[in-house]
């Protein structure tokens, strides 16, 4: 017995009931394939290697006392504001920043000031002249001494690529940056340039080379011909991540290493640790105490010099409404 429906043949055994409700291409009678034909649009270049940094930086902050706020008006513009104080020194920092959209325009507007007096506007608009094509009109302003800075941006990311282009006006003669990415079943091949006009040379040039699935993620990257870099992500399981980096430059003996890893008690609460070559235990602890509430506990151990101090600590609150 067989059963038509729109593109698709439905086989039923001789008995009326379903086989295996095997689905069949109703043109050329092959089986669909699964999992095959999907796309994903690869990471920005500075983006490559992100898991790893963050397991290295997010849930750390010793030396530091942080206070960050986020909020939201009834109108849509996003308010966000941090202030910082350096504990060894005194020295103390902060901005407030601004974000208004228009997703039926595709534009973006946001501000910045900090307390270095500087203030930066930008804006931009994507997925309206094209797919996947993003420009954008960077300004930025010191007011007491008249310094400006012009950069545009443009991005275009779709299956398979994700480039950029922009243009630094920080300078008499504008500096071209430029970086690609390519992506092919889980491999990952980029280059990053950067191209000062006035001198007519290349002031930077790096490439990646990475692969990454579900659960793994490698990444290695040579900068400038120089720097040779390198980490691993991987997720252990459902509670555990666990991140290494390498880094190592030519003609020295300056080789660096770091192992860490972040676990998640429950959903409120993770642990984070780290160690490098040189002996520095970083160790955190991150807890929601309510929704909206976060609080952040850091420390830095110096392994070489455990009984003579000078080893720091940190605390984070995180508020959002």
């Amino acid at each position: 017995m067989e059963k038509k429906q729109t593109g698709n043949v439905v086989l039923q055994d001789k008995t009326g009931s379903h086989a295996k409700n095997k689905v069949h291409c109703g043109t050329c009678h092959h089986h669909v394939p699964k999992g095959r034909g999907t796309m994903a649009v690869p990471p920005a270049y500075s983006d490559l290697g992100k898991s790893a940094k963050d397991i290295f930086s997010k849930g750390f902050g010793y030396g530091v006392l942080k206070l960050d706020v986020k909020t939201k008006s009834e109108n849509g513009i996003d308010f966000a504001t941090s202030g910082s104080s350096n504990i060894d020194t005194g020295k103390s920092g902060g901005y407030l920043e601004t974000k208004t959209k228009r997703e039926d325009l595709g534009l973006n507007f946001s501000q910045k000031w900090n307390t270095e007096n500087t203030h930066i506007s930008e804006i931009t608009i994507e997925d309206q002249l094209a797919k996947g094509l993003k420009l954008g009109l960077g300004l930025s302003f010191v007011p007491h001494t008249g310094k400006t800075s012009t950069k545009l941006k443009t991005s275009y990311k779709r299956d398979f690529v994700n480039m950029g282009c922009d243009l630094d006006f920080d300078k008499a003669s504008p500096t071209v940056h430029g970086a690609a990415v390519l992506a092919y079943e889980g491999w990952l091949v980029g280059y990053q340039m950067a191209f000062d006009t006035a001198k007519s040379k290349m002031i930077q040039s790096n490439f990646a080379l990475g692969y990454k699935n579900e659960d793994l993620k490698l990444l290695t990257t040579v900068n400038d011909g120089t720097e040779f870099n390198g980490s691993i992500y991987q997720i252990v399981n459902s509670n555990l991540e666990m991140a290494v980096q390498l880094a190592w430059t030519a003609g020295s003996n300056n080789t660096h290493f770091g192992i860490g890893a972040k676990y998640q008690l429950d959903k409120d609460t993770s642990l984070s640790a780290k160690v490098d070559n040189a002996c520095l235990v970083g160790v955190g602890y991150t807890q929601t105490l309510r929704p909206g509430v976060k609080l952040t506990l850091s420390g830095l151990i110096d392994g070489k010099k455990v009984n003579t101090g000078g080893h720091k600590i940190g605390i984070g609150f995180e508020l959002e409404a």
